[in-house]
């Protein structure tokens, strides 16, 4: 089982160069030869031998990269690589025996035995990984052997390898993997390079039988655990849209683990070799060579483009790996979207051949049977599906043979309705016979309407949809048998703010629905679990999210792509008139409801109207609430905060005040004269004399916008500026609750002093997430700004905080100069946003407000971009009222409610042609060159 054989012999298809052209042994050789016979010192000495290595090492890297670079095959240039090293290797072991530790007579080159391990036994190797070696030395002339062990160390050091190694004798070896997973999976692949093999074989050989032999349960549970905490760590999904190709769920490592585990059960030294075992078919053994092939393919150009042993496929690389391997952009997509669409396809494969392998195993009883839900309870006892089509295998629905597809193809979609209402896992064989007979997948099944109401069924599932849906996806059904849904299959976003493709996007909404129905969601999401239930149309809002993205990609706007797409396939899943147009309504307007409430001034009653316009009901806004939050939790780890809830349960209340009619709570100055009361309760040390004189001084909206806690705390420090302090006062909050920390600054108003803020930040690498501007009748300003929390601890998210608050306080008296210390900071951001290309973006509008004039700037995110803009509407003499500040992964969107100096619209044209040029420049230019 361990691999003696050469990397010729075991994979002939990857050489593209002659091996003997990539290293010259012999006349390295010769060369090191003359340098010991010219008589140098011994330092200039060791300097020319290690530089005689390192031009032999660098000629024969430099050939696989031109061989790679030239359309060579990945597989091939691993296998060139490791086979540069192994001569390097042997070169250099020829050279300490022959001139650092000579031995005499029989013994002289045997005095150890080096052995590649890991993927180096493999016989590849990628252009940055580490060399993972095995010096296996006798009992007798250990000390010898340990000598030359260190000096051939000694030299691959100094050539800059990386390397990983062990001696040990054979006995060591035996111990060490009984203990060690790790040390056992090492030597399950050690390849001899040079020495002694008959002590190679000794160690093989007892390594089979002493370890490997009656232990395949052991090992087998050990690297599947292994695999879901690598997957864990790397992320769940195979399909985000920043894979990591060695260690990512459908990488290399999950195809090495498979070959792991079938070798060490099946005995097995070949890949080739699992067809005989009939582990794999002619053509899954097919597909296993071209995901390793492509893979290793991604890989070699990413560490050859870096430099370095880079494994995660970074959208500043996806680019220039495309144009690597000759993708064009072609049917509407770019290059880029082309070759990851082909990436997350192979990773999908690679999830395919790893149910066949752990289904096999179950067979062999190496692992424990699947469920449908890992997480979730077990099969449910209800009565299977009487039709005589299913059966149960291992604990997974399967089908004796293709024929039951062939007979009625509905059974394609049934055998998937059959998994969900049993809690069943589909078998891998039956996927397999599912694959083949994806052809029977017309226009008839379409139409079909048993079909579709299963199909139906499976969506609206109470159980685990998304599972389901996943696996009918992965298996090419659910493509075939919503073609829509096949355009978007492994179509990713590139873009920084998806974290997934767009089908898994899709899935993960119904999933969050399903969680938040099931109340597995109700901490995070009090109010979603509450107005849930409550909805009467279940169906519309699953449809809506399973259908709200299946327009991305087409020239058109999604949303509205995606409404004709809704009208065509909610009448054939059975839904009425009625129900269609609401989910085309959901799906057109499922945006909405974020862009108002991360984008608009929710205390501003017209942003409240003209959202409750165009919602209408009551039951339309509970839908679109459900829609919006389910969509934004799946867009990836980190997206969703309370931050984004909380803005979203404000613009739901004040919206269902709206539709109700005002009759569900108390009319507007009601609220205020309620607020006002609730406060002057807060203050039991105020005289009403103080109390009234101070709320005098504050505009309605504020009354509004603000919490008690809040409202209680600006109190305390507009009485602090005039009582105890003169100047500016900053107070920090670190409400990990909503996941922001507070920042309220109390100063004279001018209009400057927010772009000294979003200055201070900036310089702090600080992201603003919203910010609340008022000023009071006497010309004080009490502006609060929200960032999101950079750190775990409160204690240091207050650190970073109090350096933005000494920043605001030093820049408003002028010791310190923000415009610097922002420019050093922006030129330390990370070069990946130069990636993008985004077309910047500024409109005014006079019609969202009846006080302000909002101005929306869009564009390319970058540090101090917030500074840049607030400082053109000061120098401008535009007040700023209210900035709400979005950030869409490399996309800035930030929305700033203004006026003039008097308080008036900005209404005529070349003042707002004047805005918006100036804006616009901040994108193509420094702010200094920019005004």
């Amino acid at each position: 089982m361990l691999d003696t054989v050469s990397p010729a012999r075991r994979r002939r298809s990857r050489m593209i160069l002659p091996q003997t052209a990539l290293i010259d042994r012999a006349g390295l050789r010769a060369k090191l030869a003359a340098l010991h016979a010219g008589g140098e010192p011994a330092a200039d000495l060791r300097k020319n031998v290690i530089a005689l290595f390192r031009a032999a090492l660098d000629q024969g890297r430099a050939l696989a990269q031109k061989a790679l670079e030239t359309n060579g095959g990945g597989l091939a240039c691993a296998g060139q690589l490791a086979h540069v090293e192994d001569e390097l290797i042997r070169a250099i072991h020829e050279y300490v025996i022959a001139y650092i530790h000579p031995e005499e007579g029989d013994a002289a080159g045997k005095a150890c035995v080096i052995a590649a391990v890991g993927g180096y036994g493999r016989a590849t190797l990628a252009p940055g990984s580490d060399i993972d070696l095995l010096f296996l030395l006798p009992d007798s002339s250990r000390g010898h052997g340990e000598r030359v062990v260190e000096a051939i160390l000694y030299v691959l050091w100094d050539l800059g390898q990386k390397v990983g190694h062990s001696t040990r004798t054979v006995e060591e070896c035996l111990t060490e993997a009984k203990a060690d997973m790790t040390i056992r999976t090492a030597l399950l692949e050690a390849r001899l390079l040079l020495g002694d093999r008959r002590l190679f074989e000794r160690m093989r050989t007892r390594f089979e039988r002493e370890i490997v032999a009656g232990t395949a349960a052991e090992f087998v549970a050990a690297k599947l655990a292994e695999r879901d905490a690598r997957v864990v760590r790397a992320g769940r999904s195979r399909y985000l849209v920043e894979p990591n190709v060695k260690e990512g769920k459908g990488g290399l490592r999950d195809l090495n683990t498979l070959f792991w585990i079938a070798k060490y059960v099946y005995q097995v030294r070949e890949a080739a070799d699992l067809v005989g075992a009939g582990l794999f078919s002619r053509s899954e053994y097919r597909l296993f060579c071209r995901c390793e092939e492509f893979l290793w393919r991604v890989r070699c150009h990413l560490h050859f483009l870096t430099g370095r042993a880079e494994e995660r496929l970074t959208f500043d690389h996806q680019r220039q790996i495309a144009a690597r391997l000759g993708y064009s952009t072609r049917g509407g997509l770019a290059s880029v979207e082309r070759f990851m669409k082909h990436y997350f396809l192979i990773a999908k494969d690679v999830g395919d051949l790893t149910a066949i392998v752990c289904a096999a195993l179950e067979e062999k009883q190496a692992k424990p049977y699947a469920k449908l839900d890992r997480f979730g309870p077990g099969p449910r006892t209800q009565k299977m599906f009487a039709t005589g089509d299913f059966a149960i295998e291992n604990g997974r629905v399967t089908v004796p043979g293709p024929e039951v597809f062939a007979r009625d193809p509905v059974n394609l979609i049934r055998l998937f309705w059959v998994a969900d209402r049993n809690g069943l896992a589909v078998h891998p064989d039956a996927t397999r016979f599912v694959t083949l007979s994806l052809k029977l997948i017309d226009a008839k099944l379409r139409e079909d309407a048993e079909a579709n109401r299963l199909f139906l069924g499976i969506l609206t599932s109470r159980n685990s949809p998304e599972i389901v849906l996943r696996l009918m996806n992965e298996a090419g059904v659910l493509g075939r048998f919503v073609p829509d849904f096949g355009r978007i299959v492994a179509l990713m976003q590139f873009n920084m703010y998806h974290h997934y493709t767009v089908d898994e996007h899709l899935l993960r909404a119904v999933g969050n629905f399903a969680d938040i129905e099931q109340n597995k969601l109700t901490g995070d999401h009090p109010l979603a679990s509450e107005v849930l239930h409550s909805i009467g149309n279940r169906t519309a809002v699953i449809l809506a999210l399973f259908l709200h993205d299946i327009a991305k990609g087409r020239m058109e706007d999604h949303s509205l792509a995606g409404t004709a797409v809704a009208r065509a396939l909610c009448p054939r899943l059975g839904l009425s008139e009625a129900d269609t147009e609401t989910v085309a309504w959901l799906v057109e307007n499922h945006l909405i409801m974020s862009d108002t409430a991360q984008r608009r001034d929710l205390g501003d009653r017209k942003t409240i109207a003209t959202f409750a316009n165009c919602v209408q009901t009551i039951e339309r806004l509970k839908m679109l609430f459900i829609v919006t939050i389910c969509d934004i939790r799946a867009v990836g780890p980190g997206v969703w905060n309370n931050w984004k809830a909380e803005l979203l349960r404000t613009l739901y209340w004040e919206t269902e005040v709206v539709l109700a009619g005002g009759h569900s709570t108390i009319d507007r100055k009601r609220r205020v004269a309620q607020a006002r009361a609730e406060l002057r309760s807060a203050l039991p040390a105020w005289t009403d004399l103080d109390f009234e004189a101070y709320a005098a001084r504050l505009p309605q909206a504020y009354w509004l916008k603000t919490d008690l806690a809040q409202k209680t705390l600006h109190a305390k420090l507009m009485n602090m500026t005039e009582v105890e302090m003169p100047g500016p006062v900053t107070h920090i909050v670190a409400d990990s609750s909503r996941g922001v920390t507070e920042l309220t600054v109390v100063a004279p108003d001018h209009p400057r002093l927010l772009s000294i803020i979003a200055g201070a930040c900036a310089a702090a690498a600080a992201n603003i997430v919203d910010a609340q501007a008022f000023t009071t009748t006497d010309g004080t300003a009490l502006d609060t700004i929200f960032v999101s929390r950079a750190f775990d601890f409160d204690e240091d998210e207050l650190r970073r905080a109090g350096r933005i608050a000494f920043a605001i306080e030093h820049a408003l008296n002028g010791a310190i100069k923000l415009q610097d210390m922002v420019a050093t900071r922006a030129s330390q951001s990370s070069p990946k946003l130069n990636t993008f290309r985004l077309h910047p973006e500024v409109t005014i509008d006079n019609t969202l407000s009846n006080r302000f004039t909002v101005i929306e700037v869009s564009g390319l995110d970058r540090p101090g971009l917030l500074f840049d803009l607030t400082t053109i509407l000061s120098r401008l003499d535009l007040n700023i009222a209210s900035a709400h500040i979005a950030t869409f992964g490399e996309k800035a969107a930030d929305v700033f409610y203004v006026t003039d100096l008097s308080g008036a619209k900005i209404t005529l044209p070349e003042q707002q042609e004047l805005v918006r040029r100036l804006l616009l420049k901040t994108f193509l230019k420094p702010l200094a060159a920019a005004t």
